[in-house]
């Protein structure tokens, strides 16, 4: 059996899909942890078992790992955590402990790049991101970590801008490159494992995407797809602050996206070489005529 957290976000809700046509003829159990089982939708709840509840309730996750062989593992956003340690180690901690309890094979855990880095230990959300994977796999789990940079996904939270203004915003240099990964990748490779489990001990799977692009790459591209020149304004850390607290983000959360924005201009994500192993497939260009196009145009 195969138990999955965040059925309903972007990267759970995928990876319960491409499980769902891949266990139809392979017999495996699939089992969902959920805060509200009504925004799954009814063939969906028909073809899994639902624990209710939240992943960090230790009577949640020991009925939900009871039986289990694998664990699809990944932290939810909560903009109101008191401190980053609270929403990443601590909200793991019973799960860490249940994973012993009920004798779990494998995690697959959604994570960050950036180990072995010298800004790991100042990089904000990654480096509570990296302690909570080092609880997983203190409690002797075979377990892997997706490795990811930025999520390109991250973009559609700028659609209306997109769409009215022909701005996108970022804290990065404009010209600066990297590498970005589409948040169905990561889904695809977490499944890859999760239906594989020849593997053993510990250890971090990097999700890199096809390419290393700048701001200036995506606005290019971007208005290619769309059709109109879409630019890039580059934010002060001041305005990317003033804007997070805007949405009511708790400081020490805020904080932690300052300290990461920092890391990752200073080289956060240049420390895995892209391989056919690390790359993923989808090229910034597709999602954006897949995914961003129909959204703008919605």
């Amino acid at each position: 059996m195969i138990v999955i957290t965040t059925p309903t976000g972007q990267i759970g809700g995928r990876l319960l899909e491409i499980l769902l046509n891949e266990t139809r003829t392979r017999g495996e159990e699939l089992r969902v942890i959920v805060r509200d089982p009504g925004k799954l939708p009814d063939a969906v709840r028909a073809r899994v078992d639902v624990v209710t509840g939240s992943h960090d309730d230790a009577e949640v996750v020991d009925r939900a790992f009871t039986g289990a062989d694998a664990v699809f593992w990944l932290v939810p956003p909560n903009p109101q955590a008191p401190s980053l340690a609270a929403m990443y180690s601590e909200f793991s901690r019973a799960a860490a402990k249940a994973f012993t309890t009920h004798g779990v094979g494998h995690v697959v855990g959604v994570s960050a790049l950036g180990r072995g880095t010298p800004v790991a230990d100042r990089a904000g959300h990654v480096t509570a991101s990296l302690a909570m994977d080092d609880l997983i796999a203190d409690s002797g789990v075979a377990y892997r970590a997706l490795a990811n940079p930025t999520f390109i996904d991250n973009l559609l939270w700028q659609v209306a801008s997109i769409r009215d203004d022909g701005v996108f915003t970022g804290t990065d240099a404009a010209d600066h490159k990297g590498p970005v990964v589409a948040t169905r990748d990561i889904a695809a490779a977490a499944a890859d494992l999760l239906l594989d489990r020849s593997w053993t001990g510990t250890g971090e799977v990097p999700v890199l995407g096809p390419e290393d692009l700048s701001p200036n790459d995506l606005a290019r591209i971007m208005s290619d797809v769309l059709g109109r020149p879409i630019r890039y304004e580059r934010q002060t850390f001041d305005d990317f602050r003033k804007a997070l607290a805007g949405r009511g983000m708790a400081d020490a959360l805020v904080q932690g996206y300052l300290d990461m924005m920092r890391a990752k201009a200073d080289g956060l994500d240049g420390g895995v070489r892209r391989t056919p192993q690390t790359a993923s497939p989808t090229p910034f260009r597709e999602w954006c005529e897949q995914v961003l196009k129909p959204a703008v145009q919605a």
